[in-house]
């Protein structure tokens, strides 16, 4: 059995990184296909990083004026908040050793201008957040090429998604879905028994079947929902196939076309459904900062649509839902030139340790193009879920109807070693 890398908990101990990510020379991982990296370069902290009990001056005014401002003044207890205010968690292992492997989250969190940029916004978290609202927004439509009024900001792309859906769904318009996909769009229907349309995936490829889609939706008003790439599947649906029916489609049938793993998938059959939103006003194009920029926790989202389009979802936005916090570390990460090409690099390694461990136990598994994969599991899903849970590490839910499947979401490569190596223990023993 292969011994694992070193866990991300311990504050000095290296992690593991892709070749890509200017690593020093000579460290490597030959067992995970990873390159030795030291904490602080890549967390970014440098002369601002807490080691022990030191803390850099500006770090520890700011945390002591806040204790004190709080009320905070024994010393046990300012101990405390300056212990939880004094680093920035790297990777999916928690403070217990376990490793989360159960949500798509982005595993290196936020940049270090996005650190920095939170730490310096903090001071006006007393503030509404109109004024730190407009540079991000003018930053997001300089980066997509778009107008501003072509933009929805929310509260993530889900607050989007429940926008589209209380705008456009009432009685007797359909909402027509992929199953499985991402679950919380038709929940958004509730408290109303909205009709929903679930339509079974493809056999072979397993993205969506566009023709029986279309066929459920007909030549009436409808919602229709794509994600792309799909989650929990990974996959992607051929975006000419997506474009001709846009194309054809009658203008009472919405498109929402979910991108929130867009950045990750480089597959020459798929590209964004940017270039719609002028011409028609029946499509939104829906993303968010929670997985290549690593904001799942700070809630940051956007839609992209034609203006009118946008004015009738903001009718359904909630006030001031994109904080003051958040705003600053959108628009930090957007600056940040390296940081897409450094997710999509760690995603990339881990991946590889996924794919080529499922390969050696002979477990079938579905080509990815997002931050997670599916893979097949021999015997009961929740027996295996427990089984990992039993070994510290968390996995994906169950996605029915494919309930002889798993979601694994890439960590850190060494964290994917921990995964890799606890399969291999469960196929020593027989259980998968």
């Amino acid at each position: 059995m292969a011994s694992p890398c070193p866990l991300v908990e311990v504050p000095d101990e290296p992690v593991y990184v892709p070749l890509s990510i200017s690593s020093p020379p000579g460290a490597h991982c030959s067992e995970h296909g990873a390159t030795r990296f030291d904490r602080g370069d890549l967390a970014g902290r440098k002369d601002r990083q807490i080691r022990g009990n030191s803390m850099d001056r500006r770090g520890f005014v700011t945390a002591g004026m806040a204790a004190t401002l709080a009320g905070i003044t024994g010393t046990g207890h300012l101990a405390g908040v300056l212990d939880r205010a004094s680093f920035w968690r790297v990777g999916k292992t928690l403070p217990d050793g376990t490793v989360r492997l159960s949500s798509n989250e982005n595993p290196l969190g936020l940049s270090p201008s996005a650190r920095q940029a939170v730490v310096d916004a903090i001071v006006d978290a007393n503030r509404y957040p109109s004024a730190w609202r407009r540079p991000l927004v003018d930053a997001l439509a300089k980066r997509l090429g778009v107008k501003t009024e072509n933009l929805v900001m929310g509260a993530g792309s889900t607050e989007v998604l429940q926008m589209a859906v209380q705008a456009y769904q009432k009685p007797g318009i359909p909402m027509v879905i992929a199953e499985p996909t991402f679950e919380d769009v038709p929940r958004y229907q509730r408290p109303f028994s909205y009709e929903l349309k679930a339509i079974p995936l493809v056999e072979s490829g397993y993205g969506h079947d566009l023709e029986r889609m279309r066929a459920a939706a007909g030549s009436g008003p409808s919602v229709v929902y794509i994600c792309n790439p799909n989650n929990p599947t990974g996959t992607i649906t051929s975006s000419s196939d997506v474009d001709s029916w846009i194309a054809d489609a009658p203008e009472e049938t919405l498109f929402l076309v979910d991108e929130a793993y867009f950045e990750y998938a480089g597959d020459p059959s798929y590209w964004t459904a940017l270039k719609w939103i002028e011409s028609k006003p029946n499509v939104v194009v829906v993303r968010t900062f929670s997985k290549i920029f690593a904001m799942a926790g700070m809630r940051l989202g956007y839609g992209i649509a034609h203006p009118d389009t946008a004015k009738r979802l903001t009718a359904f936005i909630s006030a001031n839902n994109t904080n003051v916090l958040a705003c600053a570390a959108g628009t930090a990460s957007m600056a940040d030139d390296g940081l897409v090409d450094r997710s999509v690099d760690v995603n990339a390694n881990a991946k590889q340790i996924a794919t080529s461990t499922l390969d050696d136990l002979g477990l079938e598994y579905i080509p990815t193009h997002t931050n997670f994969i599916m893979h097949r599991i021999n015997g009961d899903l929740q027996a295996y879920i427990r089984a990992m849970r039993d070994k510290g590490i968390q996995v994906g839910r169950p996605f029915p109807p494919m309930t002889e499947w798993n979601r694994v979401s890439f960590g850190l490569p060494e964290e994917m070693g921990r995964w890799a190596d606890a399969l291999r223990e469960m196929r020593a023993v027989g259980t998968i």
